[in-house]
């Protein structure tokens, strides 16, 4: 059942649309990672939400119950925002009870509740602190639980992580998913990190120029992207131009091979993108095991770059004059990677089954 629904929600400033046509329904307990690159209108959207920024049209409703003209301060909405927007001169414990305070809840109520929210982020022993006596990441879980203190109908993340270091925000990102998911909150979060988003929501919402292009699960997203945006955002992808020519066959325009894949979506004639990625990708030395019977596809190569990245090591490769395509390949040791040179003819190699077929 919807818990949470945007109804075809707009944002305009003057003649700029920052957010067209948003339309989404989110359910009790779910988090919700909305993502895009920088200006596609996420946190607008966000915004809008918690009522800081006005709707231009189209409404939002939180339990049956539209709330788009309603105050902020009437909304029951927590939010963390990007720098935590900590109180200074304010204890932990001081800022954690400032939405109590301003709803004149009891004291002794209000105490209660705030060494509860406090102990949920295992901050409970540095009550008496003020922010700039804590790293980074208790700064972040003193924000969280100040959200979270006030017993939100609603709690929303904006880029919450951003300000940590990768090896914190990694931990803390899985503080987070697990105290919502304790919680059962209903969680809104912004991100522009693939990674976060992947680990954390139950749902992806893909924005770009202020439209969705794309909602599912992160697997669903990742694994069937819905275009060439979503497909180059949510990792990488490598993309051959061509035509649709049925029954499972596609006929590259750089090579002019016939490459297999899934084309029930579109018919026959059709101009379209195959796209596989990377880490699906493998090199061999032969295309003996290249027919549409193995289900793999394969395509001549000569290896252009080879860039080390730790875990593994990325290929680039030329095919014929003017295309490229990578392969990320695990990295087995120095003696498995001598053999991959600059300069050395492969062929690189993808199951029929690990390729998409986008529109053009």
């Amino acid at each position: 059942m919807t818990y949470l629904a945007f109804r075809h929600v707009n944002k305009r400033y003057a003649s700029f649309q920052a957010v067209a046509d948003f339309d989404l329904d989110v359910s009790r307990g779910e988090l919700v990672a909305v993502l895009g690159p920088s200006g596609c209108g996420k946190t607008t959207s966000l915004r809008m939400l918690a009522g800081f920024v006005p709707v231009s049209e189209g409404s939002i409703l939180l339990e049956g119950r539209e709330i788009t003209a309603t105050p902020s301060y009437r909304r029951n909405i927590g939010m963390v925002f990007q720098g935590y927007a900590l109180f200074p001169h304010m204890t932990v414990m001081q800022n954690v009870g400032f939405g109590l305070q301003m709803r004149k809840l009891p004291g002794a109520e209000a105490a209660r509740r705030v060494r509860r929210a406090l102990q949920r982020v295992q901050l409970d022993a540095l009550a008496d602190r003020l922010p700039r006596q804590l790293s980074g990441g208790q700064q972040q879980r003193v924000a969280l639980a100040r959200a979270m203190v006030i017993d939100p109908a609603v709690l929303l993340l904006d880029e919450p992580l951003s300000a940590l270091d990768a090896r914190l925000r990694h931990d803390v990102r899985q503080e987070i998913r697990q105290l919502q998911q304790e919680s059962g909150l209903t969680t809104l979060m912004v991100t522009h990190d693939q990674d976060e988003a992947l680990s954390m929501a139950d749902r992806l919402v893909i924005m770009n120029q202020g439209r969705i292009e794309q909602i599912g699960a992160p697997s669903e997203v990742y694994e069937r992207p819905a275009n060439r945006f979503v497909a180059e955002f949510m990792g990488k992808s490598n993309f051959l131009a061509g035509t649709v020519i049925g029954n499972g066959a596609f006929r590259c325009e750089a090579t002019r091979r016939i490459l297999h894949c899934d084309t029930t979506r579109f018919r026959d004639g059709a101009q379209a993108l195959l796209s596989f990625r990377p880490e699906r990708t493998r090199i061999g030395h032969d295309a003996q095991d290249a027919d549409a019977a193995s289900g793999h596809n394969s395509l001549p190569a000569r290896i252009a770059a080879t860039t080390y990245l730790g875990q593994s090591v990325e290929l680039s490769l030329a095919i014929g004059e003017s295309l490229t395509v990578r392969a990320l390949l695990p990295n087995g040791g120095q003696e498995s990677l001598g053999g991959l040179q600059p300069g050395q003819s492969v062929q690189v190699r993808w199951h029929a089954h690990d390729a998409r077929l986008l529109p053009a």
